[in-house]
């Protein structure tokens, strides 16, 4: 059946999704319109394809042991010189992204792993690119601010082609909403 690379997130909804996709491009980071912007829960993870109905059924779990909280973005920050990441901040919510996560990779569970950097919640604006197109994000994007209700986080699988797709919606309190039959993502399921 092979493996499949997944991630967790909570997706920025719109309009700032894509207003900060589209300036991450206007960055020049080749990969923005291939990542939905969002905050990770759980990082890029490799799992055996037959692994998913658990990991789904896990995150289920998850979700409806969570409530609606607000989130709210503003201001940069950067991991540079460790990383070379620009990122929007997250300034409510924070709190709630760090319980999730660890919810999530919980070492009893399907997708138990340790992380390479300490749990920090934010959006990545720029990741990779030259110094000064770095530079300029993290200033140009300084004022920025955004805010929502969080109801809920997706499962998405990355592609051969790099591009991460939505693969399941887990909202808060219970009710899983699939986007995507088991049999077109993996037709090896029929």
């Amino acid at each position: 059946m092979g493996t499949v690379t997944i991630g967790v997130s909570i997706s920025v909804p719109e309009p700032h999704g894509t207003l900060l996709q589209q300036r991450r491009a206007g960055f020049g980071d080749a990969a923005a319109f291939g990542i939905p912007t969002h905050v990770t829960l759980l990082p890029p993870t490799e799992v055996d394809a037959s692994a998913l109905p658990a990991i789904e059924a896990h995150l289920a779990e998850v979700a409806a042991a969570g409530r609606p909280f607000p989130m709210r973005l503003a201001g940069t920050g950067t991991f540079r010189p460790l990383s070379p990441v620009v990122y929007v901040r997250v300034v409510a919510g924070a709190e709630e992204c760090a319980q999730l996560q660890a919810r999530i990779r919980d070492e009893a569970g399907p997708v138990a792993r340790e992380l390479q950097f300490p749990y920090h919640p934010h959006v990545t604006v720029a990741h990779g690119i030259a110094e000064e197109a770095m530079d300029r994000a993290y200033e140009e994007l300084a004022d920025y601010a955004a805010q929502w209700p969080c109801t809920g986080f997706a499962l998405y699988e990355q592609g051969a082609d790099g591009v991460w797709r939505r693969l399941r919606d887990f909202p808060f309190g219970g009710l899983t909403l699939p986007t995507q039959s088991a049999t077109e993502r993996h037709p090896t399921l029929n």
